[in-house]
């Protein structure tokens, strides 16, 4: 057996790593995965800079930033697939929760319009909002969402604290406001401190949440190691997108070495059903967690060049250089290589037009068809990387 060293930060988005060596999809690769957990972003991005990992569970935009000079000077870093879309849920503390109430907002989960609307109506000053890491999802839904519903940037301060620390940060008072991954999102709300106003996905139907990242130079010189790990995190994926195994999935993450939590606690963020505040109160969200159905672990460039415009922006670089020099990050070619023998449907293109799908689409795949999730924005966003983001 081949021995891999993987860091992961404990969430229920690292389940594909776990399952994979739980349940023995990474033997059946010829793979044992030592499991390293992680207590912060930065961390993993570092010790897999350094060597000492092998490749890490990562937040997406993550390897964007570094090929934009944004982090630390460390080796290329590539994004192999994509690891989960969804798992977040965005959270206010109780006096905000008290606000929303009164003004009769209903906390229904599913509109991010009302929900941002209300809270733009409630919110006096600044708002003070916990994300996991400056280039995160949770940092992009929030500018994303915010901004839509009537908050200037000027009006936002978004927080870095590690996911397990957020329900401290909000005891606090340090946060106002969280996007976090689950189940922190809902250790929160289980200690009386925090009620669930959205799930990511009523945002944007499909965020991409955290990826497979590996040294570029590890990637390409040893395929077969390479290959082995996606082909076993892939079926892993696909295992877990099964509802009847959700909550075996459950079980399994809430061990002491990775949530350390009750299992009911890792449950609700794998199946949707979701209690939102300290009253009890429950919500559904279809499809809150996504690992491979629709082509969720595909690397779209698309996605590289979209995180790179935003980020582009906002540290003055420009926009048309940084997407091309982030989309080669997103290595469609290696997840074609490796994951076309184990049967994956794979789509004809690299880039397509983010957010462009309202429901879910039947195309054409390299064998036949497959189906693409819907990925659309609640404010009808989106975007085209063909187009050229100079002339805006």
């Amino acid at each position: 057996m081949t021995v891999l060293r993987l860091g992961y930060v404990p969430l229920i988005d690292a389940a594909p790593l776990i399952v994979a060596q739980e349940l023995g999809f990474a033997a059946e690769e010829g793979l044992t995965l030592d499991l390293i957990r992680l207590g912060a972003w930065a961390q993993a991005r570092d010790m897999l800079g350094a060597g000492l990992i092998d490749a890490a569970h990562m937040l997406v935009p993550m390897p964007v930033a570094q090929a934009l000079g944004l982090g630390p000077a460390l080796p290329p870093m590539d994004l192999v697939m994509v690891l989960s879309q969804g798992g977040q849920a965005v959270a206010v503390n109780r006096d905000l929760e008290h606000r929303l109430r009164a003004a009769g907002h209903g906390f229904a989960f599913d509109d991010a319009r009302a929900a941002g609307t209300a809270l733009r109506a409630v919110v006096a000053g600044r708002l003070r909002v916990g994300v996991p890491f400056h280039f995160s999802t949770q940092a992009e839904l929030m500018r994303h969402w915010l901004t839509a519903c009537g908050f200037a940037p000027a009006d936002l301060d978004l927080i870095t604290v590690p996911p397990p620390l957020m329900a401290d940060a909000m005891a606090r008072g340090d946060v106002d406001a969280f996007c976090v991954g689950e189940p922190w999102a809902s250790f929160a709300v289980e200690r009386g401190l925090a009620a669930l106003l959205l799930p990511g996905t009523a945002i944007w139907a499909a965020p991409p949440e955290k990826g497979l990242v590996l040294l570029r130079d590890v990637a390409d010189r040893q395929p077969a190691e390479t290959g082995a790990l996606m082909r076993a995190v892939w079926r892993a994926g696909r295992w877990l997108d099964d509802p009847d195994h959700r909550g075996t999935a459950a079980e399994i993450l809430s061990r002491g070495a990775c949530l350390d939590l009750p299992p009911e606690l890792a449950e609700r963020g794998l199946t949707g059903r979701m209690a939102i505040s300290a009253r009890g109160e429950l919500r559904e969200a279809p499809r809150f967690i996504t690992f491979n159905a629709g082509a969720a672990s595909f690397p779209w460039k698309s996605l590289a060049a979209l995180f790179a415009r935003g980020m582009a922006g906002r540290h003055g670089l420009d926009p048309d250089a940084a997407m091309d020099r982030a989309a080669p990050h997103f290595r469609t070619d290696l997840y074609r290589r490796h994951l076309r023998p184990a049967g994956t449907p794979l789509p004809g293109a690299s880039m397509r037009v983010e957010g462009a799908l309202a429901e879910d689409r039947s195309v054409a795949a390299e064998r036949g068809g497959m189906t693409l999730r819907a990925d659309g924005f609640f404010d009808g966003f989106t975007f085209d990387p063909a187009a050229p983001a100079s002339g805006d």
